[in-house]
Parts: structure tokens; sequence; C-alpha cells
């Protein structure tokens, strides 16, 4: 009888043993079948089409983490669940990849959509665009109603601090930091060209003898012709009359003069502010303009540090189309005939026939001594 019961006892402790173990082994399956199931679904919902129809935006602030960003798209309905979307981040490795800015979300994108646009897609490209030979008091009532820039209206700045171009800006941007920085670009660049600026126009025996008067001669430049390739044949022909003591005789000086660059002449200048001597009427006073009548872009200053090389001191328009360029002559004679070729297509022979007997004037200052 003892040794029945000595035989028994192992049996009963191998049976507990694979009883806990059997135990163990279904716990086991049954937790990797849930995870399986959950990591399944897990997947399957972060792979799947979102319900959002269209094209959305959505903004990634500088600095923002992974959390903030996946609660706001949450709250914008543009994921379906936080917390699956940071897990998916995580999984993927991407959860300290995400770029700052402003990106498009597609319609129906699926979280992996939105965390691949999020990490590795380009943001929209936001931009304060500044054309070529706009005032100051234009760039100021650009940015003072530009929707997505914040902070109070800035002043209008001083004519010709900024330089024309196109400026990036994240929404909320304050409108004194774009100003800034169009004004730090104006600086820069005007420093730089007249750095390298012909010595025989610009310095202290130049007929440009500043960078102030750089801008000043550029943005008469760039207001007298919007054709590109002519401006340093328009700039030559300003430099060869100051060289010669000539005044610039340029009717955009003249409109500053009486709009000082707020909104636009649009009627054609009258005889009486021909003859009106202002310090802007490049008519009647010497020189150049008080300061500059526009914001010049870089072409136009580079037109004025580096001119064609010509012996023109006139052009007139070709025609009442400023896109046909100008007429350009060296003597008056020459110039009488293209004024002649102008009259036919323009109906402002008052003004003409003024101005005429302003440049007869200037023109005896070239004649050759008797």
């Amino acid at each position: 009888m003892s040794a029945d019961r000595k035989e028994k006892r192992p049996r009963r402790r191998r049976g507990g043993f694979l009883d806990i173990l059997n135990g163990f082994l279904t716990l086991l399956v049954l937790g990797i079948i849930a995870v399986g199931g959950l990591f399944f679904y897990g997947a399957n919902a972060f792979y799947a089409p979102g319900s959002v129809k269209a094209d959305t935006n959505f903004v990634v602030e500088k600095g923002a983490g992974l959390g903030s960003i996946a609660k706001r798209l949450e709250e914008q309905g543009l994921i379906g669940n936080e917390l699956m979307f940071r897990a998916g981040a995580w999984v993927e490795k991407k959860q300290t990849q995400f770029k700052a800015g402003e990106f498009v979300l597609k319609a129906n994108s699926s979280m992996a959509d939105v965390l691949k646009e999020l990490t590795e897609g380009k943001p929209l490209l936001l931009a304060v665009v500044i054309p070529e030979g706009w005032t100051s008091w234009q760039v100021a009532d650009r940015l003072a109603n530009h929707p997505d820039l914040t902070g109070t209206p800035p002043a209008v700045p001083a004519e010709g601090t900024i330089l024309p171009g196109s400026y990036d800006y994240d929404r909320g941007m304050p409108r004194a930091d774009v100003l800034a920085a169009m004004q730090d670009a104006m600086a820069k660049k005007v420093a730089e060209i007249f750095a390298k600026c012909d010595p025989t126009i610009c310095g202290d025996t130049g007929v440009v003898r500043s960078p102030s008067e750089l801008v000043t001669l550029a943005s008469v430049v760039e207001k007298e012709t919007g054709v590109a390739s002519e401006r340093p044949q328009v700039a030559a022909v300003f430099i060869n009359r100051l060289k010669k003591g000539m005044r610039l005789q340029s009717d955009p000086t003249i409109i500053y003069g009486i709009t000082k660059g707020v909104g636009k002449l649009d009627r054609p200048i009258r005889k009486s502010e021909i003859e009106a001597a202002t310090e802007y009427n490049t008519y009647q006073i010497d020189g150049l303009p008080a300061g500059p009548i526009a914001n010049p872009g870089v072409e136009s200053l580079l037109a004025v540090a580096s001119p064609a090389v010509t012996t023109d001191l006139y052009f007139v328009a070709r025609t009442t189309n400023p896109a046909d360029g100008h007429l350009f002559a060296a003597t008056y004679d020459e110039h009488r005939k293209n004024v002649a070729a102008y009259r036919k297509a323009s109906a402002e022979a008052e003004a003409e026939n003024a101005k005429e007997a302003l440049e007869a004037t200037e023109a005896a200052k070239d004649a050759p001594a008797q």
C-alpha cells in the first residue's frame, strides 16, 4: 500500500504542473490573439481611408509635438483616433519628424496618409508679393489688409526703403516682421550694388553720390518703363543728361509730386503741373528729385549702376501702350521726329507742347558754342 502511494504522488505533481502550464499557455495564446487582433484592428484603422470628403488645410505650428498635433487633428475631424495616430507615428519612427508649415491633406486621407504628409510633404509656400515700382503707400496698404498677418498696421515707410519681391510668411506672423524683412533686404541689396557701381557714375565725383541717390534714380528708371530690357537704356539717358547738366524731365516725377505716392493719377498731366516748381518736378529742378518716387527692383538698381553705353539724351513712348517701349534719340532733332510719331497715337498734345518748349531750353545747353 505504501508503495502504491509513493507511485501516485509524482503523478499528481506532474498533473498539477501540466495544468498550470496549460493554463499559462492558454492565457498566452489568448493574449497573443488579443494583441494580434488589437494590432490588426489598429493597423486597419490607421491605413483605412478617412471620412473627410474634401481637401483640407492643416497648420503645424513651429515647435509643436506629436501630442498636440494628434489632438488638433482629431478635434478637427481629420483623423479618427488620436491615440492610434500617435501609436502609428511611434511604430513608423516619425514621432519627431513633423515639419512646421501649412499642409494640404487630401480628401479621404488615412491616418497613415496624414502622417506621411506632415512629416514628408512640402508645406504650402505663403508669400506676400510686392511688385516692382510700387510706392510705400501701396506696400503699407497691402500689409494692413492682408488677412493672414497680425499686429497693428504699419505706418507708411520711407519711400524707396522696400525691396520688391516675394516674402514668405507663416499665418499669424506680425506685419511689422514682414515689413522689417522687406526693408532689411533693400538695405543689403543697395549696399551690395553701390559697392560694385561703375566709379564714373557712383561716388563723390559721379552723378550718383550715395546709395540713397542710387535708389532715387533707380526709382525714376523703374517708373519710366515697364519693359525690362529697356532699363539700362533709360538709365543711360538719365545719366548722360546729368553728366551734361541737363534736367531729367521725367513725367513720373511730376506725378509723384502731385500724389506723393498715394493712389494713382488717372488723368493726363496738366500744363500747369508741368510748369509748377516742386521738389519732385524734374522739368523745373536740376539734378535728382527730392527722393525716391517708388520702390525700385533689383534690375533697375543694376541698370543705374551699370547702364547701357549710349549717347542717347531723349526717349519717348512708341505708342500709348507701355508694352511697346520707347524710341531713343541722341539729338534733339531725332527726338522731335520720334515725338511726332508718338503724337499720332496720343491725344495729349497740349502737355507735349509744353514739354517740348522746356526740352528746347535744355537742348540749348548742349548746343556747341558759337
